[in-house]
């Protein structure tokens, strides 16, 4: 099974340290219609071709993208980030939000790679920087969970002042049990709850045994970004396309005002059906014609 780091090794743009994986509160905000799209969904056909690739997910439906495998030296597979904005715009589309490896700032407060995944957020004029995973070793424990999230909390104050938010994508990892507390809930409760946002990925969430529901009402208004990623029905191992799968989305969007939503992007890592643009078409469609409806007004 191919992952987004095994992905990124064998597409030679994983820097040398490890991939990591008001109030300014958010609120509910998402555009009637506008549906994002995490590019990792299509990265088989991207690395071949950005251009046309691109071009395929605007006419499948989609205005938002969140672009990854950001490297300083090789930009995204060796398309400069302003190189990559024209293309966005030439399609009609915006990228609110990034998956970008800082790990380095959080093993050795080394700024030089934030450095340059800030200057991408703007190039791409983005409203987030997303970590799209850490380390095991950051997670490890309570009391590294507590220092991870007191971390996350001075990336979050070094981007408020460029205009930036800071957001967490999480696995399933997050919620390993620390006797009657998890990571996911020291990350939220340690974290400066104005500053630093999650991105809830609901596969995960839910494949580790957690109700959205649950941490809506818990941590309202901390969660601007979903990742809307579906679990096959017969193996819960493979995602399928959004609606033919066994998570409940319509009822998960109707909580999007308390979750403060704002930008929801589509994930299927695998077993498309019948191809990957096929697939993102499908999904595309059940969203607008199913999930946006349910929107609180």
């Amino acid at each position: 099974m191919t992952t987004r780091r095994s992905f990124l090794k064998q597409a030679g743009i994983v820097t040398a340290g490890a991939w990591l994986m008001p109030h300014l509160a958010c609120t509910s905000g998402a555009p009637k219609g506008e549906v994002g799209i995490q590019l990792y969904t299509v990265r088989d056909v991207l690395v071949k071709d950005q251009k046309t690739v691109l071009a395929q997910v605007a006419k499948a439906g989609y205005t938002l993208v969140e672009p990854f495998g950001f490297n300083k030296d090789n930009g995204y597979f060796g398309m400069s980030t302003k190189d990559l904005k024209k293309v966005l715009d030439d399609n009609g589309l915006k990228a609110p939000s990034g998956h970008y490896d800082i790990n380095s700032y959080f093993t050795s407060g080394a700024t030089e790679d934030l450095d340059a995944c800030i200057q991408a957020c703007h190039d791409l004029s983005s409203e987030f920087l997303t970590i799209p995973s850490l380390s095991e070793e950051a997670k490890k424990d309570p009391d590294t969970c507590k220092k991870t999230a007191e971390t996350m909390t001075k990336v979050a104050e070094i981007l408020k002042k460029e205009d930036l938010k800071l957001a967490y994508h999480n696995h399933n990892t997050e919620f390993t049990p620390f006797g009657d507390t998890y990571g996911y809930e020291i990350f939220l409760k340690e974290s400066d709850p104005k500053l630093v946002f999650f991105e809830m990925d609901l596969y995960w969430l839910v494949r580790a045994g957690k109700k959205p529901d649950d941490l809506f009402k818990e941590f309202p208004g901390r969660f601007p970004m979903w990742h809307v990623k579906d679990m096959d029905k017969a193996n819960p191992d493979q995602n399928t396309e959004i609606g033919n799968g066994s998570i409940n989305f319509v009822d998960i969007f109707e909580h999007s005002k308390e979750s403060g939503m704002k930008h929801f992007f589509v994930e299927q890592e695998n077993n498309y059906k019948p191809d990957i643009i096929g697939s993102i078409a499908a999904s595309n469609k059940y969203i607008k014609e199913t999930l946006i409806p349910k929107l609180p007004k």
